[in-house]
């Protein structure tokens, strides 16, 4: 088992190192002059130097790389100065006059446009992208396997069709169109009766009631952002329930004389949820993903509003931040469910 969860963990190290390749070569080849956009209004030979060497961008492209996964990593080499330990506010482990091998948080640069640490800016966003995909991920799967089992009960009539029919257009609507035909509908036509508003963060700030819960702008980004997996999950629990249905134990319970209410929940419903759990297991690093443009269309505050907003600044270390931390989002979930599985099931290990 210990081999199993090493060699699991070795293979999302070099998914992890794949990423960071990739992603440091693309926005290194789009144009943009971070030393033009951090001077500002400041033009001196000296504060452009500065910037260059605090950035690496006087070594050639494979050194500036070895120099950015040198910050990502939390164990590394620096040199041993205050500029450094203020930068990277690490702890030494072993050190020398010159260098130090140190403990430290990964570091993601700093912004472009703000200054800030784009670690602090994820972290400040995080909550907001999390609790959005939670969000629908729960409303997904309470919707969605009622509906499938619905549909697999009634199999092959207009109320199967009917739900079959919805999935497919679920499945197939980009999440920008789903989140404009409901802000359309219920923040627009009917918000004076819903009382929804077009856009809005989960935190609210006013000099009334202060910084409080304003769960009901949540109530749209949810439902747009968990169509696509509620209509997946509706076919998932239909096909499943299907197979489950003809199995000769259900047969058996049927001719034992069992209510058809304990042969679908107690019998038929445990067995069709394995490949449904499966699915939601993947779903939410998928949803935390899938979030940027209904963030940015909700004007929500997270993780996906504000790398769009960066793309539109070209202020590349918050993109290629956020990347990274959705990127390792989906490895520790895929970890995870894997470590999951073979935990239950031995033949994994084996396979």
């Amino acid at each position: 088992m210990i081999r199993y969860i090493l060699k699991k963990f070795f293979y999302g190290f070099l998914v992890l190192l794949g990423v960071v390749v990739i992603v440091f070569f693309i926005f290194h080849a789009l144009p943009g002059d971070p030393t033009t956009m951090l001077q500002g209004q400041r033009t001196d030979i000296s504060t452009k130097e500065a910037i260059v060497k605090d950035l690496g961008l006087d070594k050639p492209l494979p050194e500036q790389l070895l120099y950015y996964i040198n910050d990502l990593l939390p164990t590394s080499f620096h040199e041993n100065n205050p500029e450094n330990q203020d930068k990277y506010n690490y702890f030494k482990l072993l050190a020398t006059e010159k260098y130090a091998f140190v403990i430290k948080k990964p570091y993601l640069r700093m912004s472009f446009t703000s200054r800030k640490k784009v670690s602090e800016i994820i972290i400040e966003h995080f909550e907001g992208t999390f609790w959005l995909a939670f969000a629908a991920m729960i409303f997904a799967t309470i919707i969605a396997i009622p509906m499938g089992v619905w549909a697999a009960l009634k199999q092959n009539t207009w109320i199967d069709h009917t739900l079959v029919t919805t999935s497919i257009l679920g499945i197939s609507a980009p999440s920008f169109v789903v989140a404009i035909v409901m802000i359309m509908i219920f923040a627009v036509y009917f918000g004076d009766i819903t009382g929804l508003n077009i856009s809005g963060h989960l935190w609210v700030i006013d000099s009334i009631q202060g910084k409080h819960l304003e769960l009901k702008n949540l109530i749209l980004p949810m439902v747009t952002l968990g169509m696509r997996p509620l209509a997946i999950i509706v076919q998932l629990t239909r096909s499943s329930m299907i197979e489950v249905l003809s199995q000769d134990y259900i047969r058996t319970a049927r001719a034992k004389g069992l209510s058809k209410f304990k042969i679908v929940v107690k019998h038929a419903l445990k067995n069709a949820l394995n490949p449904v759990i499966t699915a939601v297991s993947g779903w939410l690093a998928s949803l935390m993903a899938g979030a940027f443009f209904v963030e940015y269309i909700f004007g929500w505050k997270g993780i996906g509003l504000i790398t769009i907003k960066a793309v539109e600044n070209l202020d590349f270390p918050v993109v290629m931040g956020s990347t990274l931390f959705i990127a390792l989002i989906f490895i520790i979930i895929n970890l995870l469910v894997d470590i999951a599985y073979a935990a239950i099931d031995p033949r994994v290990r084996l396979s």
